[in-house]
């Protein structure tokens, strides 16, 4: 049976799920494309595959028939894909791990879905979104983390409190900066195995307050007629350093 009407319930919802207040009543979003679809698989969190007629995928999911229209309307790309997902967010966990990631009002979806995917390259253990980070089930950052989200403890907290409970487990807080501090690559092996990096907003970098709170200002070695370098580039090139 294929859905062919705009009207449809099921149908309805999808469309919905394009925005992130009804993906935060409903707990669940879309990804779109198969790479993404079987990365949500392997994390389990697929509700209902979503596909257009005669389509087929080696995946055991319940599934949804729908016709090109109704993909047309659901998905958030220039060039649609035959095949989708409706899946449910991943569970809200601990800070696990001796490696952490605080992303401080992170703004736009393509820098956090970069961010995310260096983070699992570089071994990270948790991501830590502060309250007014780009939402991390945003279509954007979903395709920008190429899947790598489904794969890590990414969750939400608020930053003062966080730094409060890291300082407890006595992981040292390094602040990312542009001007002074120390030059990420004279880290020793020691201030490496265990630490949580901040990293601030696309604009302002890290509040004055939450460096306050840091053990460490780090800043990356560069020409110094460059002022600053985008916040996902930078990130990257900081875990990097940290994971040597």
């Amino acid at each position: 049976m294929v859905i062919t009407s705009l009207d449809n319930e099921k149908v309805k919802k999808y469309i919905k799920l394009k925005k992130k207040k009804y993906r935060e009543e409903y707990g669940e979003f879309i990804v779109e494309g198969m790479h993404l679809v079987l990365e949500a698989f392997k994390s389990g969190i697929i509700i209902e595959l979503i596909m257009e007629e005669k389509e087929a995928i080696p995946i055991p999911s319940p599934y949804v028939y729908v016709t090109q229209e109704i993909i047309n309307k659901i998905t958030t790309l220039d060039t649609p894909t035959n095949i989708m997902a409706l899946c449910k967010k991943l569970p809200d966990r601990d800070i696990i791990g001796n490696k952490l990631l605080i992303l401080d009002e992170v703004q736009d979806p393509g820098n956090l879905g970069t961010i995310i995917r260096s983070a699992k390259a570089f071994n990270i253990d948790t991501v830590i979104l502060s309250e007014n980070t780009v939402d991390l089930y945003n279509p954007k950052v979903l395709r920008a983390t190429q899947g790598m989200l489904f794969h890590l403890n990414v969750i939400h907290r608020k930053i003062d409190k966080t730094l409060d409970i890291i300082k407890n487990k006595e992981i040292p807080i390094y602040g990312s900066g542009v001007d002074y501090g120390m030059d990420v690559c004279t880290l020793n092996k020691k201030d490496r195995e265990k630490y949580a990096l901040i990293v601030g907003n696309e604009g302002n970098g890290v509040r004055s307050s939450t460096f306050e709170k840091c053990d460490k200002k780090l800043y990356i070695k560069m020409n110094e007629r460059v002022e600053s370098l985008n916040v996902a580039v930078a990130t990257s090139i900081l875990l990097y350093e940290l994971n040597k």
